[in-house]
């Protein structure tokens, strides 16, 4: 089941790294929309944006369906949540670690190295 999760993973990020295709899932975010209605503010030939759909159906982020001659397509937002919560374990675990040093760097000095005259203090 892990193996599986971290392909599904892998696809999702893939898929993510491309502007255009961030482009297409936004406007899907605003509900569903056919390949033509997809392709029309890319500056990109319409069998370009089909292989982005691919990718991105691949990774399971777009659901495409037949409406008589019309390909529409619908976001699947699952793939998106969990990616969602594996970099949320990751920013817990970094700002856990983070607060840690920044409490370890403003405590007052424990361990202060003793001055050649066998005092704790700053020279001064």
């Amino acid at each position: 089941m892990v193996k599986y999760l971290e392909a599904r993973l892998d696809r999702t990020f893939s898929a993510l790294s491309d502007p255009t295709r961030r482009a297409i899932l936004a406007r899907l975010g605003k509900g569903a929309a056919s390949v033509g209605e997809l392709a029309r503010p890319f500056d990109i030939s319409l069998p370009a944006v089909s292989r982005h759909l691919r990718t991105l159906e691949a990774a399971g982020l777009v659901v495409q369906h037949r409406e008589g001659r019309v390909r529409r397509c619908v976001l699947n937002a699952q793939p998106l949540d969990d990616a969602a919560a594996l970099i949320e374990t990751y920013r817990r675990f970094w700002e856990s670690q983070l607060d840690r040093l920044s409490r370890f760097l403003e405590r007052p000095e424990e361990h202060e190295e003793e001055n050649t005259d066998g005092t704790s203090e700053p020279p001064g």
